[in-house]
């Protein structure tokens, strides 16, 4: 059976709702479980598609996990750690990307791994040969031995090294910190990834024994230690859904406050969302995002790895750019292809073009290399319902975003893509008065 969202749009989005924890961060702290020798306790736990990939995969490797999802708490304990089939972790896994980060772990418990191929969402290239080049560097043996997997093992045991990334990579600097706690010796590693989630990893990594610190100019090292204990944490929360309600609020005219949103991890978004003509308020616990009438402004936007604008925020946002007076633009430096999503939105009625060429002032890995990654958006244009079907996770928000923001009725198809990373994202809708129907095909 097929779900398809059945969306009536042109109202505003108005209300309140509840946002958890960050699935980029839950994720790997569940990961990071595996290398304790007693249980560890993680609250704030959003039910989303990938926590149930990651609590698969434990289980499977024999890890017992205990997921209260009304609680939002998950208790895993890694006692009975054990070896998984290949074909057991390919069928848990997916098109998760997440086994990779399973192999530094594994390989100080077991002493091997194995991983599948990885899939992910087709936003652009993110292949595993940083994961697999840090893996070699710490003294790892990397062997493809089907056509489907990769079996790796660590003969010598796994020693510290330094590491320069050639670009701040979230995953790569997951995948160091998570196999140089253990290593013996010391780590350092260099132009790192420090994305709120990142560094919430490493309290997490702090609590349970780990030696790490941080410099101001991207620099991590770590000494390794001979062990690691459980761990007790609450989750910081999911910026990217606070700030897709909030694009929703600004793009539907609307007025949305998301309880759970916490300021210092949405700063930057939040000095963008004003500038386009939006409005906020911020108590303790929540911030209101609102439109607070009158015209939109056009803005410049560039992408970029933290402190900057985050990727996953550009995609809703683009959705309420479309209803701002003048041209806008857009230029994506972290994926590569990820202005595909604009292809529905023209669909729509959106006034939307996009360009080879770096319209913008940060350095970018994309200018000579042929990939649509700059966009040009011309409004306010009304928006009209279409038939969609989601490409990915991020870019499926925000085509839900535009369904809603649209007049008349729009089928949106693939909707299982979502679930991924929007916690009961169609109860919220519910909660913020929007007519959407779940129907089967």
């Amino acid at each position: 059976m097929n779900s398809v969202l059945r969306v009536n749009g042109g109202r505003p989005l108005v209300g309140e709702i509840a946002v958890r924890g960050a699935k980029n961060f839950v994720s790997k702290a569940m990961v990071a479980s595996v290398l304790g020798s007693s249980p560890s306790l993680l609250r704030n736990v959003p039910q989303v598609r990938d926590v149930e990939v990651v609590s698969g995969l434990l289980s499977i490797h024999g890890v017992a996990v205990d997921y209260d999802r009304d609680a939002g708490t998950l208790r895993m304990d890694p006692s009975a750690v054990d070896t998984a089939r290949l074909a057991d972790i390919d069928a848990h896994a997916g098109s998760s990307r997440i086994p990779i980060l399973f192999c530094g772990p594994l390989l100080h418990r077991l002493g091997e791994a194995f991983i599948p191929d990885l899939g992910g969402c087709q936003i652009g290239d993110r292949p595993i040969n940083y994961h697999l080049d840090i893996l070699r560097e710490f003294g790892a043996k990397v062997e493809k031995f089907t056509d489907t997997g990769i079996h790796i093992t660590a003969p010598n045991g796994l020693h510290g090294m330094k590491y320069r990334l050639s670009y701040p990579s979230v995953g790569a600097t997951e995948q160091l910190l998570l196999t140089a706690v253990r290593a013996e010796g010391k780590t350092e590693l260099s132009n790192a990834a420090i994305e709120p989630e990142i560094m919430d990893l490493i309290a997490v990594l702090q609590k349970m024994g780990a030696l790490i610190s941080v410099d101001t100019d991207r620099v991590i090292r770590i000494e390794g230690v001979d062990e690691l204990v459980g761990f007790t944490h609450t989750s910081l929360c999911d910026r990217i859904e606070v700030a897709s309600w909030g694009a929703a609020a600004l793009a539907t005219g609307g007025d949305v406050t998301v309880r759970g949103a916490s300021q210092p991890e949405m700063m930057t978004f939040l000095n963008t969302f004003r500038k386009v003509g939006g409005a906020f308020d911020i108590s303790d616990d929540a911030i209101r995002f609102y439109h607070p009438g009158g015209a939109l402004n056009s803005i410049v936007l560039e992408t970029d790895v933290h402190p900057g604008f985050m990727t996953d925020w550009q995609q809703p946002l683009v959705v309420a750019l479309t209803q701002a007076n003048g041209l806008s633009i857009v230029h994506e430096t972290v994926y590569e292809n990820r202005l595909g999503f604009t292809d529905a939105l023209r669909a729509m009625g959106a006034q939307i073009q996009v360009y080879r060429e770096c319209l913008g002032g940060l350095p970018c890995r994309f200018g000579q290399r042929n990939f649509f990654h700059s966009a040009v958006i011309s409004g306010p244009t009304a928006l009209h319902a279409r038939d969609i079907t989601v490409p990915d996770l991020r870019g499926g928000f925000s085509h839900l975003i535009a369904a809603l923001a649209a007049d008349g009725v729009s089928n949106v198809r693939g909707i299982s893509l979502i679930n991924r990373g929007y916690e009961n994202f169609v109860g919220k809708l519910h909660a913020l008065g929007a007519d959407v129907e779940m129907r089967t095909t």
